[in-house]
This record gives C-alpha cells, structure tokens and sequence, in this order.
C-alpha cells in the first residue's frame, strides 16, 4: 500500500511528461519528491484517493459491498478531485445504477480498458491475499467491474491482484506470472501472455501506457529490470506517459516484494492524500500505515 502510493505521489509531478524527463531532473537516478504538473510535493493522486476509499469500505463493512464502494466512488467524484480519469468520470456521474453503470458506459463506447482498475489496487490485494489466488483474483474482477467494463480491465486487475498476494506470502513473483496467466479468461490469455512475458519492454507496447495492457507489463518490466525498490520506481517514471499510474502500480509490486523498510523516508516524509467529498480530509503516511494493518489483521482467511 505505502509503495503504492509512493509511487502514485513521485510519478505524478511527471504525467504525460517525456521519456527520460526523470533521469534528466535527477541524474543520481533516485530522485526526491517533487512538486508540478499541478500536484504540491508528496501529494498523491486519486490512484491513492480510491485505493484509500476502496479499503475503508472492506474494513468497514468487515468484506466486500460493491453498492458502497461504488456509492464512495461517487462521493469523492463528486468533490472535484483535480484528476480522475474521464472513463471513471463517465461511469461515476452517468446517473446510472452501480451494476449497470461501467457495462452501459462499455456497450456505448466500446472502450473501458483504461488502468483506472489497476491503479487502486493496492488496498483490496492485501486485504483478499490470504484468501487465495482463486478468491483474490475473483474479488479483483468485481471491484475492476464497477467502473471499467472491458474484461481486459478485470483480467488485469486479477492479475495484478494475484502477484500482489505472492509476494506477501513471501515468494517471488515473477516465476508466479504463467500460473496466474492459466487462471485469466481464455479470450484474453494470449494478449495479456504478450505483455508479461519476460522478454517484453515497454517499447514493445502497441497502446499508450494508459491501457491496462502496457500498464501492468510496464510495472512487471521495472521490477523485473532492476534490484531496489528505489531503482523499480525510477525505471517506472522515466518511462514518461502515464507515470503516476504506472510507478503507483510498480510500487505496489515492488513494495510487496521489498517490504517497508526498503522505503526511502525522504519519500514518505513528504507523502499526503487529500480525499476530495470528505471534508478537509488528507491522510499521510502513519494513517496509510494503519489502514493497512487493518486490512492486514481484519483479511479474510
């Protein structure tokens, strides 16, 4: 959760910036927690905000109720976050019912498969981890199903629950990929195989980083490239295109992998999330920190 969002905050400043734009600013290839692109330094952005409403409902409700993640979606939505992707937006503000809202989105636009799912990840995949790779990948689907109707979104989402939940029980990741792949929907196996396959690159990608395809394969490339957590995360923003989702996703891999310790402190001094629709509310890295050993001891088994 914590490298999640560390990640989200030190992408951010550099969305849609240019491969490289990292490297060039910090050329000792590690970086600090800067401000721009309309972010203030270690704010984090609403890849953090829905992880954070995501895991208050789980623990709330002691389970998942996707009537009131939804109903939170809509709540926070509603409060003019300064980003939020304009697929999630849709799909937030259509006026349509929780169960059909994303499906009725998909069936006009015919696309949905945006990494909005994956971005949010992070709470849900400690909180379902202990369940195992059948129940977590099931509940990643269902929560990726509220806002993106593509099942390319979901199959991500599952994905990405699942390496999550390896590595917190210890074991390495990426030889976990093929067994996962086997438990992904036979129409999206082949094309997801592609991205996640140990020789992919990101300039590999046929779609803008973004989509949930070369999201998710960019964030296993980092972690598969590299040796620190710090390392993951700078390959991830140096990658330029949608860098607060993309290190936000490497982060959750590569915090699951590493541990807290393995954190910079110069990165989570600075970290804030501002919760747009509630209030004046900005959680920082003691509150993320809470949450997340909520998850951790309120999980099911």
């Amino acid at each position: 959760m914590l490298g999640s969002a560390v990640g989200d905050a030190l992408g951010a400043p550099f969305e849609f910036g240019s491969p490289g734009d990292y490297s060039r600013r910090f050329p000792d290839g590690t970086g600090t927690m800067c401000a721009g692109g309309g972010w203030d330094r270690g704010e984090a952005t609403d890849d953090t905000q829905m992880a954070v409403l995501v895991g208050e409902s789980l623990i709330e409700h002691g389970g998942l109720q996707l009537p009131d993640v939804f109903s939170r979606f809509q709540r926070w939505a509603a409060g003019e976050p300064k980003d939020i992707g304009l697929q999630t937006e849709d799909v937030l503000t259509n006026g349509e019912p929780w169960d059909m809202a994303a499906a009725l989105h998909f069936q006009i636009n015919l696309r949905a498969a945006g990494n909005g799912s994956l971005m949010r990840a992070s709470t849900s995949a400690v909180y379902f981890a202990p369940a195992g790779r059948t129940a977590t990948m099931h509940a990643a689907r269902r929560i990726a199903a509220l806002t993106h109707g593509d099942r390319a979104a979901w199959e991500g989402t599952a994905l990405l629950h699942e390496l999550v939940r390896v590595a917190l029980d210890g074991d390495d990741p990426l030889p976990a990929v093929p067994a996962a792949l086997a438990e992904v929907h036979l129409n999206h196996r082949a094309r997801w195989a592609v991205v996640l396959a140990e020789g992919w690159r990101p300039e590999d990608a046929t779609e803008f980083n973004g989509a949930v395809w070369p999201c998710l394969g960019s964030a296993l490339w980092a972690l598969r490239t590299t040796s620190t957590f710090e390392q993951a995360l700078a390959a991830a923003v140096d990658l330029g295109g949608d860098t607060d989702t993309v290190a936000a996703v490497t982060g959750m891999l590569a915090g699951a992998v590493y541990g807290t310790s393995a954190i910079p402190t110069r990165w989570t001094e600075p970290l804030h999330v501002p919760l747009p629709g509630y209030g004046n509310r900005v959680l920082r890295t003691p509150d993320l920190i809470a949450l997340a050993r909520s998850l951790g001891s309120d999980r099911p088994h």
